[in-house]
Parts: C-alpha cells; structure tokens; sequence
C-alpha cells in the first residue's frame, strides 16, 4: 500500500512531505506513548498519534518512519513540521480518532506488528 492509499482511506490532508506519497508502506502502529513506541515498535512505517510535539517526529526518525498521521484532527505546530520536512518524513491529519483509523487501514490490508 502507498501513502496516498492511506491518505484516502484516512481522508487526511498531507501537511508536508506530498512528493512521498508514492512511497510503499506494509505496516503501521498506533499510540500516543512514545516510550511505547520506542520499546514495543519495529519495522512499521507508519505511526498514527494524537499527540503532537516534536518527540514525536524524533520517535519516527528513530524507528525510520516514512509517515505520521495525527488523528482526532490534531494540527502540529510549523515547528514540528519543519522538523518533519528535515527528516523526509510526510505528515497527515485525520479527523478520524485513533481506533476507526487504525481498524479502516487493518481492513484494507495494512498490518501491524
């Protein structure tokens, strides 16, 4: 699957990194814990999260993240995505909350760990 699948399945805007959406993805974790993220979490590229602070785009480089979703339509602030853009990372929002985004990409095929 690629990001703009996910994009449409979540109906998120991207907030940067659009020329990364033909980028192939094949799983994705969700959690607003980046600790949890950090112990728990290998091999997932994308990284759904209401939690919006620069961390979090560190966690995703760390973990080498192609994407971050913010759901419950959380914006991040131009700091956060400046970071994103210095990183290569693409960055979407979605109104929808955590648990139907995560359970309309499971549907469509996108697996976790």
């Amino acid at each position: 699957m690629d990001l703009y699948e996910i994009r449409d399945i979540l109906s998120a805007t991207v907030l940067c990194g659009e020329e990364g959406l033909g980028r192939e993805v094949h799983s994705a974790c969700a959690s607003d814990f980046m600790s949890d993220v950090l112990a728990y979490v290998k091999d997932q590229a994308v990284l759904l999260t209401g939690m919006v602070n620069p961390q979090v785009v560190r966690t995703a480089e760390m973990m080498d993240m192609k994407c971050i979703v913010f759901v419950r339509g959380k914006t991040p602030g131009e700091d956060i995505l400046e970071l994103a853009r210095e990183r290569d990372i693409v960055v979407m929002r979605s109104e929808l909350r955590m648990f139907v985004a995560c359970g309309l990409l499971y549907r469509s095929g996108l697996a976790g760990e």
